[in-house]
């Protein structure tokens, strides 16, 4: 019974982790309206791709080098935030070339484009490198982990709602089943959306434009405010 309270709590934790708006769904959400339930899986699997990257490197001690390199970690924020303008740019574009007169065609698009785009934004986001040395580590380090403690804006509301044990197999293994169902079951969502109203394919991505634009222009403020304090 307690693995399976392990592994439940692993699966809320990737939900977790997956489900908040930010550059990751955006993507997600661009790639799923104007190219398809396979293309949004592909760009969420980028994203997941990055997170057990980051997983492996968090278990080598290698992650700890970023933090403790404020000049890589403010140049990785600025090239962050650039690769954000431009793909928000790109989505804006996508939503002009979805309202073509042949709605009803798929459009064509680069194999594996959505992946990519999806897995750089991932690697340069510096705040998922602080996200891998603190709970990454926890759920490596034999212990307790109080889980939902360090999500951003609810994680002190939280604290006690969910405290696991960690450094278990079933934990990890669950976190990325919550991961994996998340970036299944989201393309799925606004597919099915999509078909039911004509015009929610250019609103996602421009509303997946404007995500990235903030995101983008955040990140290069944090950029300057970290370069400027060397």
């Amino acid at each position: 019974m307690s693995l399976l309270v392990t592994l439940g709590a692993g699966v809320v934790f990737g939900l977790a982790l997956a489900a908040p708006p930010g550059p990751m769904n955006a993507v997600i959400a661009e790639e799923s309206v104007l190219r398809g339930r396979v293309a949004g899986f592909r760009a969420g699997l980028g994203a997941a791709t990055a997170d057990a990257i980051f997983f492996v490197l968090a278990s080598l001690g290698v992650v700890a080098v970023v933090e403790s390199l404020p000049l890589l970690r403010g140049v990785m924020i600025a090239v962050g935030g650039v690769l954000m303008l431009y793909f928000a740019v790109g989505a804006v574009r996508g939503a002009r070339a979805s309202f073509r007169p042949t709605a009803g065609d798929e459009p064509s698009i680069e194999e594996g484009k959505g992946f990519r785009k999806a897995l750089v934004l991932a690697l340069t986001n510096p705040y998922q490198v602080l996200f891998w040395l603190t709970v990454g580590v926890g759920l490596l380090r034999p212990g307790e982990l109080d889980v939902l403690a360090y999500l951003p804006l609810v994680g002190d509301d939280l604290v006690g709602t969910l405290v696991v044990t960690t450094g278990s197999p079933a934990l990890i293994g669950g976190f990325f089943l919550g991961v994996l169902t998340w970036i299944v079951g989201f393309p799925t969502g606004l597919v099915a959306a999509e078909r039911r109203i004509e015009t929610f394919a250019p609103l996602v991505a421009v509303g997946s434009g404007i995500v990235l634009a903030g995101f983008g222009v955040f990140f290069l403020y944090d950029a300057a405010a970290t370069l400027a304090t060397l």
